[in-house]
């Protein structure tokens, strides 16, 4: 079973492109810019809630420029329809 997350990023605004670039090379990770409260949300995709845990403390948090993350994780099929 895949375990999924989106890591919301808040981001020191002179350093934006420089954290993109360095998170767009993380295995199985979407990198999107976005506009609200948040700077950069982060999709994962890996085996276990242990395997995204060890990726946003390994990889995202010390990322020079990133103050806070919040983590979402949900786990199970990707079933985009939004029925049973």
């Amino acid at each position: 079973m895949d375990t999924n997350a989106y890591v919301l990023l808040s981001v020191e605004p002179h350093r934006t492109e420089e954290v993109v670039r360095r998170l767009s090379t993380i295995r199985r990770a979407l990198v999107r810019q976005v506009l609200g409260p948040y700077d950069i949300v982060v999709e994962l995709a890996e085996d276990t809630v242990v395997d995204i845990t060890s990726v946003v403390q390994s990889k995202i948090r010390p990322v020079p420029g990133v103050p806070q993350t919040v983590t979402c994780v949900w786990m199970g099929a990707s079933d985009q329809s939004g029925g049973e």
